[in-house]
């Protein structure tokens, strides 16, 4: 006969998660892990560490020893944001490169574009509505092999309280 309560016959123990953060004049530093009681181990460990002056922010992270990387992002007038991604994976030995940018058109619109080096292609823009209210419509197209399929296409709508 099956169980008919299959959620309530995993009693390998719970998981305990933990975190910190500090922050000091502009600096930001994060550890975050958890503990696997089942198997007495550490199944989570990872570090985080920006900094954020006026008009950029550098942000870099240690993900369990196996992958490392950093954002750089710059407004670089009240109009333009940008920002470059790097990410490396060590048991895979693969880096993931991007690099992304936002135009403020006014007031109320913003177009936005990213890419990376697995030819993903973003497309974003974002209209207010009214204050408290935005809608933002977006593309994720797959450049490497177009007619493949598989492209994305989302919709947003941002309320305010």
């Amino acid at each position: 006969m099956p169980n008919p309560y299959p959620l309530l016959t995993d009693f390998s123990g719970p998981t305990i998660y933990g975190w910190a953060v500090l922050a000091i004049e502009g600096w930001l530093a994060g550890y975050q892990t958890s503990f696997d009681t089942a198997k007495s181990k550490l199944s989570q460990n990872n570090f985080t560490l920006g900094y954020k002056p006026a008009d950029f922010q550098l942000h870099t992270h240690v993900s369990d020893s196996t992958e490392s990387g950093g954002v750089i992002y710059q407004k670089v007038n009240k109009e333009t944001e940008t920002s470059i991604n790097l990410v490396w994976t060590a048991g895979r030995n693969t880096t993931c490169f991007g690099i992304s940018a936002k135009y403020k058109l006014d007031c109320r619109t913003s177009p936005s574009a990213q890419v990376d080096n697995a030819s993903l292609i973003g497309r974003g823009y974002t209209q207010t509505l009214r204050p408290g209210a935005k809608l933002t419509l977006s593309a994720l197209i797959y450049g490497k092999n177009f007619s493949a399929g598989g492209h994305q296409v989302g919709l947003g709508y941002e309320l305010e309280a």
